[in-house]
């Protein structure tokens, strides 16, 4: 059985396979014991992301701060994550980078966010629409181009050793350190996590 979720969690990919809920085919392949292994000596690296990953911007597009985050169409706390990083938008831009790890849906809806012509109005609207418990937005028609790369987010993430969605991989604002993170986390932690100002009015801003 799933694990159960937990507020500004995250869900654990060896919980879903325990599950089952995986595609077939990705847990019973018979080098996947070789794959994890090449994934444990592959450093996390944002350059490495941005050289392989395909996703969509939420944020600021000149912004040289860039935050990366592995999310699943179907996983809440990546909803939780989506909505905690809108108060940080002015001050990075966030790639959001879709994989297809619970089921069938997961691949296909985030195909059709990748590609939308507005793919941040598609994700408030899919969002919207899970949360109402209608499931989530349709499956555009031809998007194989991008269940291929939702295909290769998939693989990306696993060689690079996440365990759970959503992961959140960049650089700290004040010392260009690496950071990684793997769960949901409201605002102000987010903010802390990367070095950004927590907006005013919020939880853990500072007092003017």
């Amino acid at each position: 059985m799933l694990k159960p979720l937990q507020s500004f969690g995250s869900l654990s990919i060896a919980a879903v396979l325990a599950a089952g809920l995986l595609l077939a085919g990705c847990k019973d392949s018979p080098d996947a014991t070789g794959d994890k292994a090449a994934a444990a000596s592959t450093p996390v690296s944002t350059a490495v992301i941005a050289a392989e990953a395909k996703g969509f911007v939420a944020g600021s597009q000149m912004s040289q701060r860039t935050v990366y985050v592995f999310f699943d169409a179907q996983c809440p706390h990546c909803a939780v994550l989506w909505q905690a990083a809108k108060p940080l938008k002015s001050q990075a831009k966030f790639v959001w980078i879709p994989v297809g790890i619970l089921n069938a849906a997961s691949t296909s809806q985030g195909a059709t966010l990748l590609a939308a012509g507005d793919p941040v109005a598609a994700m408030d609207e899919h969002e919207a629409s899970l949360q109402a418990g209608r499931g989530g937005i349709s499956a555009a028609g031809s998007i194989d181009a991008q269940k291929d790369a939702v295909a290769k987010n998939t693989a990306l993430m696993t060689r690079l050793g996440f365990s759970s969605i959503p992961s959140i991989v960049g650089t700290h604002a004040q010392t260009g350190a690496l950071v990684t993170r793997e769960g949901a986390m409201p605002t102000a932690a987010l903010a802390a996590l990367l070095g950004l100002q927590v907006p005013a009015g919020l939880p853990g801003a500072p007092i003017q």
